[in-house]
């Protein structure tokens, strides 16, 4: 994988992978959701929505499963891709950093993508925020939807 760290204070995000994000975020509630948007390396370009299944099975914490994280890492350097974006639903709060959240960040040059079904049952508006976590820092950023790269 790249070396190079490339920081942007904006997540750019096709419509379709924005959609994808927030349908699995509704899907899984009233549990946490959570997932991978992986882009070609030193791009920070997210482009393979890679759905994860949260081994927590729980409203309050997400996890991945430690070994279809080991699956994911292998699959992302064989292809010479990297985690863009690393992102879970909150079902009972804001979508905003948990310290559990900031605590298990160890991808520096990954956009955190939170979505909260807090006031919506998973069925009605949502909030979708992305930030970056860095040694324990965290710093929101703007998202911009597109309709293609």
């Amino acid at each position: 994988m790249s070396g190079l760290l490339i920081l942007t204070d904006m997540l750019t995000i096709t419509q379709a992978l924005h959609d994808q994000i927030v349908a699995h975020a509704r899907k899984d509630h009233p549990d946490e959701a959570c997932g991978v948007v992986a882009g070609p390396a030193g791009t920070d370009r997210p482009e393979r929505f890679i759905p994860m299944l949260n081994a927590a099975r729980s409203p309050t914490f997400y996890e991945f499963d430690s070994t279809d994280l080991l699956k994911l890492y292998r699959d992302l350097d064989d292809r010479d891709e990297e985690p863009v974006v690393i992102y879970h639903s909150h079902t009972a709060t804001e979508a905003y950093p948990s310290r559990t959240d900031i605590s298990y960040a160890n991808e520096p040059g990954a956009h955190y993508v939170l979505v909260s079904t807090a006031d919506t049952d998973g069925a009605g508006p949502f909030q979708f925020r992305s930030f970056r976590i860095v040694d324990g820092e965290v710093t929101e950023e703007e998202v911009r939807v597109v309709q293609a790269y």
